[in-house]
């Protein structure tokens, strides 16, 4: 007999990168190795589980950000052109290492990239579609997340969080043909009165860290093995931290297995130069190709890392899912002894984990599930599907908290990008002027308006701040928040000017083309 229900949430997100200048553009590679690694062979596993019959249920953020992406003709041509070019290397180096302990990752690899240009073609370029596809046969739900992964408790007027829920609904709706049901609030970034504009877009549940949950007035009875309704009916999910420790823990989570693929070490720094340079960026800088040769080892150097194994390594990630099947029964007898009633574990994690940074991550996705089917006593739900059959919860007020470090904030608000919010503040107000000013623009001036709400939207993405404070690709973080805060400002000025350049419009416009289905009226009302 069940013990209890397991919700997994994969939480797919990447900023809005699309540079029709320049074909080659660097960051562009995130959205080719995300479809290749992770979005891919999820999608790909979930079916074959659907087609075998098995029970597998799982919700996952796609964010309009990356439904944009993945939808844009543009890009869709620009992964097909980098994923041939890194077969025709793959064919090559199954020649190469034909002889050598490489050879059977080789093979993988060409194998691999061999699928994903298939499903390309399958789906029409377009990945939404195989999403849909598995949303009709019950295996899917998609959720959306904010429209452009704004951060909303460092927001200032209620008008932009506001926004940033009803433009993701509408985009959702764009791409999937109905409303959303969940939404990803980015970085579970809750404060109270977020559960009203959820509530106005018609959105049912969403995601908290732990402690937003747990400190909730009252005191949740069931802790975060239950959703609670928020005082006006939204359901709010909380995450368990023994299963997150589970997979996320550098000391103790499955993907440190010495087994594993090694993600640092890559032919692109260990090949011969003359046999990887025609497959590296115009600018010939080594970079990572995604054919990586070497498994995690231990704790030995980097040039020390043995040789990787693809059928051991899948075989370790059907043994740990086993481990997290019985853990999380184990952990359901105990909870369910203490609150009297099935437990829920709510488990959400960042998408890109499974695949891109944990390379064995989909089997393991996939054989957790089997799991599920061949033992009966965990039940996988979607967030939808859990609220149909349990309608009754309490009424809980959840508290401000993220799931970033150290649970608040400070990921996103800190002496190294505080600079970003004075400028973000002034063009939120800024756009609620114009769009109070012109209530029923048409015409260019429609069209300037529309576009100051994306150039808004486009600043407002917590990636910036994200990546500012990790220390990544600062540079790029810095330039897309100035870019945007510029490009919007300029719009203002014109518009409030009355002296609208129709050219700069234009230019702005072709760079810049998310969300075609835009209303700046949305930061009027």
């Amino acid at each position: 007999m069940p013990v209890g229900n397991l919700l997994f949430v994969l939480h797919a997100h990447l900023p809005f990168i699309r540079h029709p200048e320049d074909p080659f553009f660097l960051e562009e590679n995130w959205l080719v190795e995300a479809m290749t690694e992770t979005y891919i062979p999820i999608l790909h596993r979930l079916e074959r589980l659907a087609d075998e019959g098995i029970a597998a249920r799982l919700t996952m953020t796609w964010s309009p950000p990356l439904c944009e992406m993945l939808a844009d003709p543009m890009l869709q041509d620009r992964y097909r052109q980098r994923i041939a070019r890194l077969l025709v290397l793959a064919e090559q180096e199954v020649h190469a290492k034909a002889l050598s302990p490489f050879a059977a990752a080789a093979v993988m690899y060409r194998d691999h990239f061999r699928f994903c240009l298939a499903q390309m073609e399958r789906w029409g370029g377009n990945l939404l579609k195989w999403v849909c596809h598995l949303r009709d046969r019950g295996v899917l739900e998609p959720i959306t997340c904010t429209a452009t992964h704004g951060f909303l408790p460092l927001m200032h007027t209620r008008e932009a969080r506001r926004a940033q829920i009803q433009i993701a609904a509408a985009n959702y709706a764009r791409h999937f043909g109905e409303p959303p049901r969940g939404i990803w609030l980015a970085e579970c970034g809750y404060v109270p009165g977020v559960e009203d504009l959820l509530a106005e877009a018609g959105i049912r549940y969403f995601f908290l860290d732990t402690h937003g949950l747990y400190f909730g007035e009252p005191r949740p009875r069931y802790g975060v093995y239950a959703p609670c309704f928020t005082p006006n009916g939204t359901a709010a999910f909380a995450r368990d931290p023994e299963s997150s420790r589970s997979v996320w823990s550098s000391e103790c989570g499955y993907p440190g297995d010495p087994s594993y693929r090694e993600f640092y070490r890559d032919l692109g720094y260990d090949g011969d130069y003359g046999w990887v340079k025609d497959f590296l960026h115009p600018d010939g800088v080594r970079r990572h190709t995604g054919l990586k040769y070497h498994r995690i080892t231990g704790k030995v150097a980097l040039h020390e890392k043995a040789p990787y194994e693809p059928a051991p390594a899948f075989a370790k990630a059907m043994e740990h899912a086993e481990h997290f099947h019985y853990h999380r029964v184990e952990q359901c007898r105990w909870l369910g002894g203490l609150i009297e009633r099935e437990p829920l574990i709510v488990c959400p994690y960042d998408a890109e984990l499974f695949g891109h940074w944990w390379y064995e991550g989909p089997q393991f996705l996939e054989s957790v599930f089997r799991a599920c089917h061949a033992h009966g006593q965990l039940v996988p739900v979607t967030g939808t599907g859990y609220l149909d059959a349990n309608p009754v919860h309490q009424v809980v007020q959840p508290t401000a908290s993220s799931w970033g470090d150290a649970g608040y904030n400070g990921v996103w608000l800190n002496p190294g990008n505080d600079w970003i919010y004075r400028h973000l503040h002034a063009a939120e107000l800024r756009m609620r002027e114009a769009a109070r000013r012109f209530p029923a623009a048409t015409g260019d001036l429609r069209r300037a308006l529309d576009q100051m709400a994306r150039e808004l939207l486009l600043a407002q993405s917590s990636d910036w701040a994200f990546i500012i404070t990790t220390n990544t690709t600062v540079p790029y973080a810095v330039r897309r928040t100035k870019d945007h805060i510029n490009r919007f400002t300029a719009l203002y000025e014109q518009i409030m000017g009355n002296r609208l350049d129709t050219r700069t419009l234009a230019d702005i416009a072709w760079r810049d083309t998310i969300f075609p289905e835009i209303d700046y009226r949305v930061y009027g009302e």
